[in-house]
């Protein structure tokens, strides 16, 4: 079955810097648009960042400059390396993938990772 496993999140101070990874099983990894979201409290989910298979990226405007999406297809992994973190960044943030088909749109989610920037 397919499987997304968030790591990386923790407690981190204003200004400090995080790195999230997502390893991904069950899926045609180098096929997939691969994803960044979060959720805040009180909040609708957000993309964060995301990349497609030919290696394009996009970026929410809060982030510009400051995240970085990356993957590695032969480890089937996709990173959010996060810098110079504010406290509105604090949030859940998840691993998503998703493909378009001729079927139909396959969308996957990890369980999360928690994110507090603090001091």
């Amino acid at each position: 079955q397919v499987q997304l496993v968030e790591s990386g999140g923790g407690l981190v101070q204003p200004g400090g810097s995080l790195r999230l990874s997502c390893a991904a099983s069950g899926i045609i990894f180098s096929i997939y648009t691969m994803g960044w979201y979060r959720q805040a409290p009180g909040k609708q989910r957000e993309l964060v960042a995301s990349t497609t298979s030919g290696g394009g990226t996009r970026y929410a405007d809060s982030v510009k400059g400051r995240f970085t999406i990356s993957r590695d297809n032969a480890k089937t992994t996709v990173y959010l390396e996060m810098n110079r973190l504010k406290p509105e960044d604090t949030a859940v943030y998840y691993c998503n993938a998703d493909i378009p088909t001729s079927t139909g749109r396959y969308v996957y989610w990890g369980q999360g990772t928690q994110v507090t920037v603090s001091s």
